[in-house]
């Protein structure tokens, strides 16, 4: 799980680090000067992504986590949850960058389904800490 974890690690920050350029080269392409959601797709895929799997990796070394049931679908709901936010933060910032007026009904799904990945990456990094605590306090026993 360790390499699954590294390269988890690899793929977020590719795509942070395109997500950056795109952010600079799309608001200078449409002469936005404005305040954009699209800023944030960035520091949300180095931090959520990239440091998240990192410090998985790490935790993994120290306390084997991995081999309890359960952990491979957790960590999935991790992966939606963490894409379908980000992708909401996609769209919003896409809609700010060219000036568009949302419908209320279609800015009202676009938070909800915002909510939605978050609701799924909240309850999936609660399992997982669970997970390595579980497996930390199996080591000291």
């Amino acid at each position: 799980m360790i390499k699954r974890y590294f390269n988890a690690a690899i793929v977020y920050a590719s795509l942070a680090l395109a997500c950056g350029v795109f952010y600079r080269e799309f608001t200078k392409y449409t002469a936005f000067t404005g305040k954009t959601n699209l800023a944030f797709l960035h520091t949300h895929y180095f931090m959520l992504g990239m440091f998240f799997f990192l410090a998985l990796a790490l935790l993994e070394r120290a306390f084997a986590f991995s081999a309890q049931k359960g952990i491979k679908g957790w960590v999935t709901v991790y992966h939606i949850g963490l894409n379908i936010a980000t992708a909401c933060l996609f769209l919003r910032g896409l809609a700010q960058a060219t000036e568009t007026v949302l419908s209320p009904a279609l800015n009202g799904s676009l938070s909800g389904m915002s909510g939605i990945g978050h609701i799924l990456l909240g309850s999936s990094i609660l399992a997982l800490l669970i997970f390595v605590r579980r497996a930390a306090i199996a080591i000291k026993e």
